[in-house]
């Protein structure tokens, strides 16, 4: 569905991100992990054609986008959901959900009702409260409300952009099972997060992306059983002189087992 090869982006003199390779399927979540500044928002902006590309290709569908305005990529059927969800908040929650489909062209009032109320299917909170401002919802409702206005550009790929920023743990679970049910519907979604442990327990594959390179990449319960993926990004520490340690590794392991029955 989604096909990266040789992506490199930047901002001004600098280059963030360097011969990126990926791919993403219908119907799958492809995890894309990685710390703050690692150039995870560089590489979904620069999909969704916020920033450009300085070199490589970036192929939808098999046809290449990476010269195509963001308008252009968003009526191909490339959804960004930015990071910070990006909602308004003096602006009703319907409105808010009409200028995802901004670039739609001949919907008449009834179909824009039609598409309201499908892209809202999954977050049954938004359509009674679509009256009132953006701004009464909680965080985790103004996500979903962000997903939603995504939906409504009827995308084929989403990239979500660290949906679980600032949110309660709780709530962080919440916004995870709500991805993980849209797969179901077969979109192709690409999460980019730092929130390593609950991205690869719904992923099906994962990429791990360091200082704007892919450095790993692979079955997310393969990446979850990686020892240095527990070291660096789940918390898991190992002792001085011995990266590879016998605890590390049984850590690893345990984590594995946990998150197993999740990871598809």
């Amino acid at each position: 569905m989604l096909s990266v090869r040789g992506l490199s982006a930047g901002y001004g003199s600098d280059t963030v991100l360097r011969n990126v390779d990926l791919d993403v399927g219908q119907g799958e979540i492809v995890a894309l992990i990685g710390a703050n500044g690692a150039g995870k928002s560089t590489l979904v902006k620069t999909l969704a054609g916020l920033i450009e590309a300085r070199g490589g290709s970036v192929e939808l569908e098999g046809q290449r986008i990476e010269a195509l305005s963001p308008r252009d990529r968003v009526l191909r059927g490339l959804c960004l959901v930015p990071e910070g969800r990006q909602t308004f908040g003096g602006l009703s929650i319907e409105t808010n959900l009409r200028l995802g489909a901004y670039a739609q062209s001949g919907l008449d009032e009834a179909a824009m009702q039609a598409l309201i109320e499908e892209a809202c299917t999954p977050f049954p909170i938004l359509l009674p409260r679509r009256r009132e401002p953006c701004a009464n919802l909680s965080g985790g409702q103004q996500q979903m409300l962000a997903i939603a206005r995504g939906l409504m550009s009827r995308p084929k790929v989403l990239l979500l952009d660290e949906p679980s920023l600032g949110l309660a743990p709780a709530l962080v679970a919440e916004i995870f099972r709500l991805v993980a049910a849209l797969r179901e519907k077969g979109f192709a979604i690409l999460l980019s997060e730092q929130n390593a442990k609950q991205s690869l327990a719904i992923a099906n594959r994962a990429y791990v992306i360091e200082n704007g390179s892919i450095t790993m990449s692979g079955q997310a319960a393969d990446i979850l059983a990686s020892a240095d993926i527990a070291e660096k990004y789940l918390g898991v520490g190992h002792s001085v002189g011995d990266p590879a340690s016998a605890r590390q590794l049984a850590m690893s392991a345990r984590l594995k087992a946990i998150l197993q029955p999740d990871i598809v």
